[in-house]
């Protein structure tokens, strides 16, 4: 499904998080499109728990090896230097703390850097996957969501009412509204959409947020 422009400036700009030499995953959902927005002889170790180290870009289906998925079911290509494993070793790279980055989707995030992402009750959920860990053991914590839900929600609220992925872990959030990142003190804007307002920004903030002094630079 082709993104809509603020998203496909949410994932460009989520994919200047990376630096070169980085050990990173990225999670279910917009975070796997990640990929596609890196230059190709970039220097970074993409991660897929299903078993899978360096990732290249995602292939249309005649073009794919159909064998060859990320986590999220995308059919993506391999690189010099890729390398293919079981779960067992996927989650050792995890639990030992050897992932720079994990980028996640989210439910909600809490001013606290708590996140939830895995179950809304009520609605069908295969389970927490690998989220739980990621959150907990990658050294640094980036979310990727819109920035309300479908019915017009904040995502970003003072604390979850969903079933927590991790509590104080998220360090920065990207959505198609704005760059926040998670302080001491709260949610601080960093960067706002092209044509998105402070009082936009504001009411679509379930939680305090501090603007930067000074013009807000934008993505």
């Amino acid at each position: 499904m082709a993104l809509s422009d603020a998203r496909s400036r949410m994932v460009a700009r989520a994919a200047r998080e990376i630096a070169p030499g980085m050990v990173v995953n990225l999670g279910i959902g917009l975070p796997t499109k990640v990929v596609n927005h890196l230059p190709a002889d970039f220097p970074v170790c993409l991660h897929s728990e299903n078993g899978l180290t360096g990732i290249g870009p995602t292939l249309p289906l005649e073009r794919a090896d159909r064998n060859l998925i990320d986590a999220g079911g995308a059919y993506v290509s391999t690189i010099p230097g890729s390398a293919f494993f079981d779960s067992a070793v996927s989650f050792a790279l995890v639990r030992s703390g050897r992932l720079d980055l994990t980028l996640l989707g989210a439910f909600e995030v809490a001013q606290n850097g708590d996140l939830a992402n895995w179950k809304i009750p009520g609605k069908f959920s295969p389970g927490a996957g690998g989220a739980i860990e990621l959150a907990q053991k990658a050294r640094r914590v980036v979310v990727m969501t819109t920035h309300c839900d479908r019915k017009g929600n904040p995502k970003l609220l003072e604390s979850c009412s969903l079933p927590l992925t991790a509590k104080g872990r998220v360090a920065r959030i990207y959505t198609d509204m704005a760059v926040v990142d998670v302080t001491a003190q709260g949610f601080a804007l960093v960067e706002l959409a092209e044509g998105i307002s402070e009082t936009e920004i504001r009411e679509a903030t379930g939680a305090p947020l501090a603007l930067p002094q000074g013009d807000i630079p934008r993505f």
